[in-house]
């Protein structure tokens, strides 16, 4: 085998290299943290008030797990008063394990999530409501065990 066959494997074998590497590149799901991550960017400043509101309170929301499912315990304040928002499960690794829950309190502002709502994973829990005419947001990691 003579040098010009060795250059044109070469050449061939980087072709065929590339070539896989793109359609590979093409065929690789990519999960945004949004969607329309621009649009909410442009509102992200609610969400910082909203946040700081939501820290002023007499105490935290509080996250945890009992054997029928997930537990949301809001602050005092929201007791005995019209409480309006949603639970955004969100997975970092896999957005078809995303979930999205109407709030609905009870009158203690506590809130049971089935277990079948959402599935065992690390998610970061964004909670975002409105009481009184003012909004409030928080954000608290999650880890659902089996």
């Amino acid at each position: 085998m003579n040098w010009g066959y060795k250059l044109m494997f070469v050449f061939i074998a980087f072709g065929s290299m590339m070539a896989y590497m793109t359609y590979r590149c093409m065929n690789t799901p990519v999960n945004l943290v949004e969607k329309e991550y621009y649009k909410d960017e442009l509102v992200y400043q609610d969400v910082i008030d909203g946040a700081r509101k939501a820290n002023a309170l007499s105490s935290p929301v509080v996250l945890h797990q009992e054997t029928a499912g997930i537990v949301m315990q809001l602050p005092q304040e929201m007791k005995h008063t019209q409480v309006r928002g949603s639970i955004l499960f969100y997975c970092a690794a896999d957005a078809a394990r995303d979930r999205k829950v109407p709030m609905e309190l009870d009158e203690a502002a506590r809130q049971l999530i089935s277990r079948k709502t959402v599935l065992p994973g690390a998610y970061t829990v964004k909670i975002e409501w409105e009481s009184n005419h003012t909004k409030y947001y928080t954000e608290k990691p999650l880890s659902i065990l089996q």
